[in-house]
């Protein structure tokens, strides 16, 4: 059940899009993010930033490489590359054109360590659940990739107790449930949060809503969550930051008071709004075992 949220808990229009005509919201002097039609991937850093000037969050859907390249370059300058990518996790629809990315731009690739064998091709993700959440996306979900991406030598580990290798003022939140080693952004200065999937804004499981982004405060995509009770535990640390602005890695950006309040009805009911009744990683969550092994459910 998703938790509806007032009409100004929306961040932003969609008028400022018309605007910039690059499907680029700017939602702070240096808080950016592109929609790639179902995700989103965010940009860090002010406009004009130059070559090494910001950082990317996620790297999108397979195909999308053009859009971000000029999105980035329309905002930060031509041949402007990022200081780094940092990911919240490393399902397909967030690391769809990251070795491209990573091999142009000839960036490191900070993940949490948990996550480290979906990305340099050790492990596959467990399998979907696609009898969670109702709608289109959850039945296709058996379709979307699951093989694990190769970086390599690029792919590096996230700084110890919430540290950022870049962007000091950040740091990052161990949000997992969705996936065993997501991770969160979080800056204390404006309480500005990059929430990835731990929570997102719109009811993912719904093409049309996936689409649409119509705006509400839900839980994680529930198909490719493997652990109900992380994911619980994840959303609650992060309400109890009370954050100004989120970024979701799907839906609109939102900020306010009508935003915290949804986000806190989650926290407080998110076995009632978001846990599904019956699934396959209810009773057995996939979790990781001396943080490299993995054993999914069966």
């Amino acid at each position: 059940m998703p938790v509806p949220l007032p009409e100004d808990a929306t961040a932003f229009d969609a008028a400022a899009d018309h605007e910039r005509g690059d499907g680029v919201h700017e939602v702070a002097p240096d808080i950016a993010y592109l929609r790639l039609a179902i995700v989103n991937v965010a940009f860090l850093g002010p406009a004009g930033a130059g070559d090494r000037g910001w950082v990317l969050v996620d790297a999108g859907l397979p195909g999308t490489k053009g859009m971000i390249t000029r999105a980035a370059e329309a905002r930060f300058g031509a041949g402007a590359r990022p200081a780094a990518i940092l990911l919240t996790h490393g399902h397909f629809d967030h690391v769809g054109v990251l070795v491209d990315l990573a091999e142009e731009w000839d960036v490191p690739v900070f993940a949490h360590a948990l996550e480290h064998p979906y990305l340099d091709g050790t492990a596959a993700y467990p399998p979907p659940d696609p009898g969670v959440g109702g709608g289109l996306m959850s039945t296709l979900s058996p379709l979307f990739p699951r093989d694990p991406v190769r970086l390599g030598t690029r792919l590096r580990a996230l700084g110890a107790n919430g540290g950022m290798p870049v962007l000091p003022a950040w740091r990052w939140v161990f949000t997992p449930g969705h996936s065993v080693g997501h991770v969160s952004f979080w800056r204390e200065a404006d309480r500005a949060m990059i929430s990835g999937d731990a929570f997102i804004t719109t009811r993912q499981e719904s093409a049309y809503a996936a689409m649409t982004q119509s705006p509400e405060m839900h839980g994680p995509p529930a198909y490719f969550t493997v652990d109900w009770e992380a994911s619980r535990e994840s959303v609650r640390r992060l309400a109890a930051l009370e954050p100004e602005l989120v970024v979701a890695g799907h839906g609109r950006a939102m900020r306010g008071a009508g935003m915290r309040a949804a986000l806190h009805r989650l926290a407080k009911d998110f076995d009632r709004l978001a846990r599904p009744e019956a699934g396959t990683y209810l009773d057995r969550p996939a979790r990781a075992e001396d943080g490299t092994a993995y054993r999914p459910p069966g």
